[in-house]
């Protein structure tokens, strides 16, 4: 090798590319290979068919694997990784370990019923042996591996969200996963970064921006409000892992502020219910305001009225629950989940609501519903659409436009290449050339399966 190209690492795009979901990247350099994030792909089915293909490398060879944070998109494929003998410790930070473990517990029962490949692959003895591989670090604790210092820090998407940053020969090349829509009302601000070489980022809303959180939140009070007055049911379909946690967290402020009505306030959703409790686990995580809330003995995730239901039965039994109520369930795009039941039963009471906090994907229930369809089919059954609609966007656990380009901002005097993934190909696209043109950066978004040089030198 010569001089030139002794510092020279290769950065592979194996997933995360023309799409949101599926992040998978791997460096390798030194004889070594390090792969960050191994997540599922999915369009509108919670695991598309290629995620049983072969991996394009080999898993045995793989040395370590970093995790950015715990959703399905970025570690639902680690069990298939190491069922294709990847034998190399696993890295995430504290609170990362444990969201995945449910998370991926979660998917497995789910795939179970798919067929038995699937099975095979997500097997308790398989999930066993992802987890006995795990290890866990704190924000800013140093792991290295030859010549390469691995550190996370606070990305502000998740509990437990990181971007890792890579030093190696003097260079820094940090993966961001997914950067948090901040402020949070419970999380810590994304860190702010300095000196970076090569910057791999999220664009999931490259493209647009979300309203502000004060809007968000009087929008959220007066359609509690508004479901009170009519003596309705406010369903919410949610995400389990942090929209639901939000949620909880400014409903708490309503209720406990005197902002809105006391009713009864189901949260139906076992999953949230685990991963609520995670987030009770690592309360040290959270933003000052939130500690202090918690200091002062407010309980950020229990109010008066709110009854959570783990059992089947008790799910069945909210129906009979007098009006008004709101009832939270998953999933958040309405493709799966206890709510589609409560979406079937209350879709066709025009005083019944129906309040949508997310992105909904082409061809799920929920853009149906978004879109102003006037019947839906959900199993099998036509259901009219007769309830209110009402739709915020922004509880997004993600930075919008700008304020994607108010974070690179910090590192434009030293950033070489910006490779922009994790998101639909126009947002992707368009935020590459907003970086090009507002900040005069070197970025590209990459396609899956592309393979470019890093020079290190």
């Amino acid at each position: 090798m010569s001089q030139e190209n002794a510092h020279t690492l290769t950065l592979t795009f194996a997933g995360g590319t023309g799409s949101v979901t599926g992040a998978n990247f791997l460096l390798e350099g030194e004889g070594k290979k390090m792969l960050i994030d191994c997540g599922l792909t999915q369009g509108t089915k919670l695991a598309d068919d290629e995620n049983w293909d072969p991996f394009i490398y080999d898993p045995a060879s793989i040395d370590i694997l970093f995790i950015t944070h715990g959703h399905i998109d970025h570690v639902g494929r680690i069990p298939k990784l190491v069922h294709d003998g990847f034998r190399g410790k696993i890295y995430s930070t504290i609170p990362t370990k444990a969201i995945s473990a449910l998370m991926i517990e979660d998917t497995a029962n789910i795939l179970a019923h798919v067929d038995h490949h699937v099975k095979a692959i997500y097997s308790p003895a398989i999930l066993k042996q992802v987890f006995e591989q795990w290890q866990v670090v704190d924000y800013h604790q140093d792991v290295t591996l030859g010549p390469f210092t691995f550190r996370y820090r606070d990305a502000g998407h998740i509990l437990g969200s990181g971007m890792l940053e890579v030093l190696y020969n003097n260079k820094k090349i940090v993966f961001t996963g997914d950067l948090g829509n901040s402020p949070s009302p419970l999380l810590r601000d994304t860190e702010v970064l300095h000196n970076v070489d090569y910057l791999i980022m999220e664009s999931v809303y490259g493209d647009r921006n979300h309203i502000d959180r004060n809007t968000r939140r009087a929008k959220l009070e007066s359609t509690i409000e508004d479901n009170y007055k009519k003596k309705g049911t406010l369903v919410i379909p949610t995400f389990s892992l942090e929209r639901s946690q939000e949620l909880l967290f400014e409903i708490d402020q309503l209720v406990e502020g005197e902002r809105v009505p006391t009713m009864p306030i189901f949260f139906d959703s076992p999953l949230g219910i685990k991963l609520t409790s995670v987030y009770t686990q690592y309360e040290r995580y959270f933003n000052d305001y939130a500690r202090k809330l918690i200091g002062e003995g407010d309980d950020l995730f229990n109010f008066p009225g709110l009854k959570c239901t783990m059992l089947t039965e008790e799910s069945k039994e909210i129906v009979h629950s007098v009006n008004p109520k709101i009832v939270i369930a998953g999933s958040g795009m309405s493709n799966g989940g206890r709510v589609v039941h409560h979406e079937a039963h209350y879709l066709p009471d025009p005083n019944n609501t129906i309040l949508l906090t997310g992105y909904q994907s082409l061809g799920t229930l929920g853009r149906a519903i978004q879109d102003g369809a006037r019947e839906v089919h959900i199993n099998g059954q036509a259901v009219p659409v007769r309830a209110t609609v009402v739709f915020i966007d922004g509880y997004s656990g993600h930075k919008d436009s700008d304020h994607l380009v108010q974070f690179v901002e910090t590192i434009a005097d030293s950033v070489q290449k910006i490779f922009v993934v994790m998101g639909e190909p126009k947002s992707s696209l368009f935020l590459t050339q907003r970086l090009r043109d507002y900040l005069g950066l070197n970025a590209d978004a990459p396609a899956l399966g592309d393979v470019v040089k890093l020079d290190c030198n």
